[in-house]
C-alpha cells in the first residue's frame, strides 16, 4: 500500500469514467478540429435522457461534472493547437442544484411507508438515531457508528484511521489521511481538502468504546498499533463495505433509509439541537467554509426550529409586559342563558 502525494485519486477516476462511459461513446467519432457547439448540444441533450445502473435519469450534476471533463479537456486541446476555441464554454447546461438534507418527521415517514418515496438527503431525528444505536449496540463496528453519527467523519475518514491519530487521555482524533478503493485496490490518501485535516474533541462514551475495541483487538492478536476498524485478518476496512454494512443495518433496523453520508447532516444538526455554535460545528466536520456548512449540512432537527419559534414569541410577549403593551385578547365570559330563552 503506498502513500500518495496529495493528488485527487478518485477525481483522477471520475474524469476516467466520464471519458470512457460517456465522452468517447457520445463524441469519439467526431473529428476534434469539427468538435463544435452544435455537436456539444446534441450531446448533452442525450446525456440528459440516459439512465444509470439504477434506472434512473442522470443528475444535473453528474451532467455538469461531465462537461467540466470535457471543457477542461479541450481547453488543453486549444493549448496545443489543436482547435482555435473551447466550444463547451459557452454551453449553457440546467443547473444543479444542491439538494438540502429533509429531516424524517411522521408524515414523511407515513408517505415513505406507503408509497416508498423518499427525500434524496434525509436525516434522522435524535430518537431515530438513539434507535439505530441501540439495533447495532453488538456489532462489531459500533464505535465506528458512534463516530460517524456523533463526530461527523467521512467513510474515508473512518476507514483510514489509526491508533496512532488517537489519543485516548486528552480524548482527541486527528484526521491526516483517508482510504480510498480505486481500480481494485486500496489507496491511503490525503484528507478531502486541507480543512479536512483537523482534531477533533471526543466525547467520553467515545472513549469508552474505543478503549474497549482496542482491547477486543489485543485479544484477537491484532497490532494495537495500526488500524482501528480492521477485518478479521486485521487488514483495514474498505470504505465501500462500510456503506454496504450501514445499509444492511439500517434496513434490518426497520428505520426511515438514510445513507451512510447522511449521518454527517444528521451530526450537524444534532450538534445544532445541542447548542453548538455554527463555527465549532465546521472545525468538526472539517469545512473549510462556514457558508458551506450552514447551506449544506445543517437541516435543524425540528425540536430546535419550536424551540426557536417559542423563544422568539416569548421575547415579544415579555416585551410588551414590561412595557404595558396587551397583545392578548381578553376572553370574554359569555353567561349562559336558560335553553327557553331566545337571544334579543
Amino acid at each position: 500500500m503506498t502513500i500518495l502525494q496529495p493528488v485527487r485519486e478518485r477525481t483522477r477516476q471520475g474524469y476516467a469514467d466520464h471519458v470512457r462511459i460517456h465522452l468517447i461513446p457520445g463524441l469519439g467519432r467526431v473529428p476534434i478540429a469539427e468538435l463544435g457547439p452544435v455537436d456539444l448540444r446534441r450531446f448533452f441533450a442525450g446525456l440528459a435522457q440516459r439512465r444509470n445502473r439504477y434506472g434512473k435519469a442522470l443528475s444535473p450534476s453528474t451532467v455538469q461534472r461531465v462537461h467540466a471533463t470535457l471543457r477542461a479537456a479541450l481547453n488543453e486541446a486549444v493549448r496545443e493547437g489543436l482547435m482555435a476555441a473551447n466550444p463547451a464554454r459557452g454551453l449553457r447546461l440546467p443547473r444543479a442544484r444542491r439538494p438540502h438534507a429533509q429531516v424524517w418527521t411522521r408524515s414523511r415517514v407515513a408517505v415513505w411507508q406507503a408509497t416508498g418515496q423518499r427525500p434524496a438527503v434525509a436525516v434522522w431525528t435524535t430518537e431515530h438515531l438513539t434507535a439505530f444505536l441501540d439495533h447495532v449496540r453488538e456489532d462489531a463496528l459500533y464505535p465506528l457508528w458512534w463516530l460517524a453519527a456523533l463526530r461527523g467523519l467521512r467513510r474515508g475518514e473512518l476507514a483510514g484511521l489509526r491508533w496512532v491519530d488517537i489519543s485516548l487521555e486528552t480524548r482527541e482524533l486527528t484526521v491526516v489521511q483517508q482510504l480510498i478503493h480505486v481500480n481494485g485496490q486500496l489507496r491511503v490518501v490525503s484528507p478531502k481538502s486541507e480543512a479536512s485535516q483537523r482534531t477533533t474533541a471526543l466525547d467520553a462514551e467515545a472513549v469508552r468504546l474505543l478503549r474497549r475495541h482496542q482491547q477486543r483487538q489485543h485479544l484477537k492478536g491484532l497490532d494495537t498499533a495500526g488500524w482501528v476498524f480492521t477485518r478479521e485478518d486485521g487488514q483495514p476496512i474498505r470504505p465501500d463495505y462500510l456503506t454496504y454494512r450501514f445499509r444492511y443495518l439500517v434496513a434490518s433496523s426497520g428505520l426511515p433509509p438514510v445513507r451512510l453520508h447522511d449521518l454527517r447532516h444528521g451530526a450537524a444538526s444534532t450538534a445544532l439541537a445541542a447548542h453548538v455554535d455554527l463555527r465549532t460545528v465546521q472545525g468538526q466536520l472539517g469545512h473549510a467554509s462556514i457558508v458551506l456548512t450552514s447551506d449544506t449540512y445543517t437541516s435543524v432537527l425540528p425540536e430546535l426550529h419550536h424551540a426557536a419559534a417559542e423563544a422568539t414569541a416569548r421575547l415579544v410577549l415579555t416585551t410588551a409586559r414590561r412595557t404595558g403593551r396587551r397583545l392578548r385578547k381578553r376572553t370574554l365570559r359569555l353567561r349562559r342563558r336558560p335553553t327557553n330563552q331566545m337571544p334579543r
